[in-house]
């Protein structure tokens, strides 16, 4: 198996573990928290992904330049002095946001969230937990992309995947045998985010080249990188706005009960986000290799087969979520009130998150050639757009809105991107692009969806309706991947070389 195909196998196993523990145990948490308290976690994601920007680039910089000087090769003291370099400036930016969120949790808790059961103290000291949380956890994005630039997913997999558990599994204990309480939750997250960050820094340093001297910090090596990282902080900021407006709006405007099933429905629609991740983190290097390199023609056919075989994964799960999302909803939590309020967000999100996934190859080729000018671009152009109109149609129509905003969003970007895009790098391959790479495997998961959606029964439940969602997922799956270009050429060679192998024994 080649590295990069092991490298996305990784990070299948880890994103998609992760995924599952997350999801599994959502309703759990609600048992013991109340939706009110997960309403919290939500808060707490929002205000992560807010302090987004704070990062000025510098993870995805890392991961860039760690590829590049791999591919170049004798590059070993220039390799630990920008680890060294970047891994100082992360750490103080992350003692800042702590100590800034620490400080003005009584503001937060006061103007932000609006709570009828917890009270005030609750919600402060589950903040400034929150604070902590942040800090301990900032410096992992700067590790975890140095590791991906070394293209060693596999290393990170096992770190994602042990803390991951550990995570999981230890906050049921917590709220179980400990405390049923929201502090304490937030207090085991400490404790896992700080391993997490220390096993990542280790394996980092253990597995750069031997230099001769003693890293160092270097202000000349900053001076080289600045314009790349200023224009990844640039493109964080509109992402952030871009992202995080909506789910802002939501805590403002509305109660917390209701954010808190905008928040699990988000959570679920973000799904087909986890089997993007593990194609950026393995392509995005690799694509910069190339780049390096010169190789335009092997750049051309990797960039297509890898385009065509994320489409044909993640739109079968994406559509069967859109069109079943009353069902999975109600098979996950066993509660027909959310299945009833959350469900018609569920669709409207996953469509918007699956148009966004499939963007996320094409914006890695355009950070390999480090071209960040085009998505910040247009990013800001969505921003001005997006945010009177996220407003406008949260305040009409309530979390609906807000999604329907999502999905317009993103189509937006597949339209007017893409062809942007393909202006300047593998110019005329858009057309490819949207016919071969993303319109059949599009095509055959509708269409199987729409059969299997035409003869569903709806009144089924319990195991009789996992089990229909998982034979009709299947039979999408396997129609998509027989109908793309690239996964089908894949599957016929495995199976011959299956059949080699059996004649041979």
């Amino acid at each position: 198996m080649s590295l990069v195909k092991k490298n996305i196998a990784a990070s299948f196993i880890s994103n998609g573990l992760g995924a599952i523990l997350a999801i599994a145990f959502v309703p759990v948490y609600i048992h013991f928290l109340g939706i009110e308290s997960y309403g919290l976690i939500g808060v707490s994601v929002t205000l992560q992904g807010m302090l987004t920007l704070l990062d000025m680039g510098l993870s995805v910089t890392l991961n860039r330049e760690m590829a590049r000087l791999c591919a170049q090769g004798n590059k070993a003291q220039e390799m630990r002095n920008m680890v060294r370099t970047l891994e100082l400036i992360y750490w103080a930016v992350a003692a800042l946001i702590g100590i800034t969120v620490f400080a003005f949790a009584p503001v937060i808790a006061h103007r932000w969230v609006h709570a009828s059961q917890l009270s005030q103290e609750t919600i402060t000291q589950a903040i400034r937990i929150m604070a902590v949380i942040i800090a301990v956890q900032w410096p992992f994005s700067l590790y975890s992309g140095g590791l991906l630039g070394l293209q060693r997913q596999v290393l990170l997999s096992a770190i994602m995947v042990s803390i991951a558990l550990t995570r999981s599994l230890g906050a049921v204990f917590i709220l179980w045998k400990v405390s049923p309480t929201i502090q304490a939750f937030f207090s085991w997250q400490i404790v896992t985010a700080l391993l997490q960050t220390v096993l990542a820094a280790l394996l980092l340093w253990r597995n750069l080249p031997v230099a001769d001297c003693r890293a160092s910090f270097q202000r000349d090596l900053l001076r080289r990188t600045w314009r790349f990282a200023a224009g990844m902080s640039g493109i964080s900021v509109t992402v952030l706005i871009l992202t995080q407006t909506d789910k802002v709006i939501l805590s403002r405007l509305l109660p917390l009960e209701l954010f808190g099933y905008y928040m699990l429905a988000a959570g679920v629609a973000a799904a087909p986000m986890i089997l993007v991740s593990p194609f950026f983190t393995a392509m995005y290097p690799r694509f910069t290799q190339l780049v390096t390199l010169g190789d335009q023609l092997g750049l051309k056919e990797i960039y297509h087969q890898s385009c065509q075989s994320l489409a044909a994964i993640i739109l079968p799960i994406a559509i069967v979520m859109a069109f079943f999302s009353r069902e999975i909803l109600f098979l996950w939590t066993r509660n027909a009130a959310i299945a009833e309020q959350a469900h018609l967000i569920l669709s409207l999100l996953v469509t918007g998150f699956t148009l966004n996934g499939l963007m996320n190859l094409p914006y890695a080729l355009q950070l390999a050639h480090g071209w960040t000018k085009l998505a910040f671009y247009v990013n800001v152009a969505a921003v001005i757009l997006l945010v009177p109109l996220v407003i406008i149609l949260t305040i009409s129509y309530g979390g609906v809105g807000a999604a329907i905003v999502w999905v317009i969003l993103n189509g937006g970007f597949v339209l007017i991107n893409i062809q942007l895009m393909h202006r300047r790098l593998l110019i005329g391959e858009q057309w490819r692009w949207y016919f071969e790479d993303v319109g059949i495997p599009l095509v055959a998961a509708a269409g199987a969806a729409s059969l299997c959606f035409a003869l569903f029964t709806a009144n089924i439940s319990g195991l009789q309706l996992l089990t229909g969602l998982t034979v009709i997922t299947l039979f999408i799956m396997a129609v998509t991947l027989l109908a793309t270009p690239a996964t089908r050429l894949t599957l016929v060679r495995y199976i011959k070389s299956w059949r080699v192998r059996v004649e041979n024994i």
